[in-house]
This record gives C-alpha cells, sequence and structure tokens, in this order.
C-alpha cells in the first residue's frame, strides 16, 4: 500500500464531503448527500478498477509499461479499501443504531 496514493485518496473523498456538506445544509437533506458521497466512491472505484484492466491487457500485448500496469492496479486496489472501510462504518453504524433501547 502506497501512503501517497491513500493520502490522494482521502484527500479526493474529503473534497467530495465538504462539497456534499454545503450542498446537504442548504437543501436540508442530508441523506441525499450521504448518497452521493456513496454513489461518487462507487463510480471512483468501478473507473479505477476499469483503468487498471485496460492497463494489465495492454501490457499484455505489449503496449504498455509494467509500471504502468502496477500503479494502476494499486490506484484500485487503494480505491477498492476505501469503499470497504466505508461499507465497514456503515454497517458498524447500522449495528450501533439497532442496539439502541427504545
Amino acid at each position: 500500500m502506497n501512503p501517497l496514493l491513500v493520502a490522494k485518496a482521502y484527500g479526493a473523498v474529503q473534497k467530495q464531503v465538504s462539497g456534499l456538506n454545503d450542498e446537504a445544509q442548504r437543501t436540508n437533506d442530508v441523506g441525499a448527500a450521504f448518497s452521493k458521497v456513496l454513489n461518487g466512491a462507487m463510480e471512483q472505484t468501478m473507473k479505477t478498477t476499469q483503468n487498471a484492466e485496460a492497463q494489465m491487457v495492454a501490457h499484455s500485448q505489449g503496449k504498455a509499461d509494467l509500471i504502468d500496469a502496477v500503479t494502476a492496479v494499486s490506484t484500485a486496489e487503494a480505491s477498492l479499501e476505501s469503499v470497504i472501510a466505508i461499507r465497514d462504518q456503515v454497517i458498524s453504524a447500522y449495528q450501533e443504531i439497532l442496539r439502541m433501547p427504545i
């Protein structure tokens, strides 16, 4: 795991969250803003994964350097780990809500 890639991914998510927080305050619809953040994270993960796949195919055909393929795979891995971390936090929050006394 490259710390620089993780920092870039974290920074990108923070920009999305801060922009959506302003939007959520204007519309008072925090649920929609949260949904947009999750949707954006999933779309970004899909794009990085597709790019990694394309780089691997290009490398196997001799059209791309190995370093480009490895970098694309590392970026996709970092993006996927971010989505998994978000998923785990959402599940944890849901379980915490279920444990609340009524």
